[in-house]
C-alpha cells in the first residue's frame, strides 16, 4: 500500500462522495455535498486532492473534468482510524471502545462482529504459527 495523504476534513467529504458516485465533475460533487460551498471551491478541493495523488482526471464531457478516487475507502478509514487512535487514544483501543459504549454508538451486534473478526485473525494466526516454525523461523 503506498503512503496514503494527509486530509482535510472537507477534502475527506469530497473524496467520500467520490467514492459514492465512482466518478464526477465539479458540479456533480458540490451538488452531492450536503454544504454551502461553491462550485469553484469544490473544483479547488479536487484540484488539491489530484496533488495529493487522490483523485485523477479521467476525461472532459461537456468542458468539465471527470475525476475518480485513486485511493479506496477501506485503506482510507484504515489510515483516519489509525491517526485518530495515535492522536487521541496512544494507539489504543480499549479507551475508544469504552466511549462508543458510554455514547450508545456500538451495538451488542456490533461487538459480536469485532469478535467474529478477531477470532479469525487469531486462527489465521494460529495455521501460521506452525508454517513459520517449519521454516526455521523462531516465533
Amino acid at each position: 500500500m503506498s503512503l496514503l495523504p494527509d486530509l482535510s476534513r472537507f477534502e475527506l467529504q469530497v473524496l467520500k462522495q467520490l467514492w459514492t458516485l465512482k466518478e464526477a465533475n465539479a458540479r456533480d460533487l458540490q451538488a452531492a455535498l450536503d454544504s454551502e460551498s461553491s462550485y469553484s471551491t469544490v473544483r479547488k478541493i479536487l484540484e488539491r486532492l489530484e496533488g495529493k495523488g487522490a483523485v485523477e482526471r479521467v476525461r472532459v464531457e461537456h468542458k468539465a473534468w471527470i475525476y475518480r478516487p485513486t485511493i479506496s475507502q477501506p485503506q482510507m478509514v484504515q489510515k483516519e482510524v489509525r491517526r485518530f487512535l495515535d492522536s487521541m487514544f496512544d494507539g489504543v483501543a480499549g479507551p475508544l471502545m469504552t466511549h462508543l459504549a458510554d455514547m450508545n454508538a456500538v451495538t451488542m451486534e456490533d461487538l459480536q462482529e469485532a469478535e467474529r473478526i478477531l477470532d479469525e485473525e487469531d486462527a489465521g494466526r494460529a495455521a501460521d504459527k506452525p508454517n513459520r516454525e517449519q521454516e526455521g523461523g523462531n516465533v
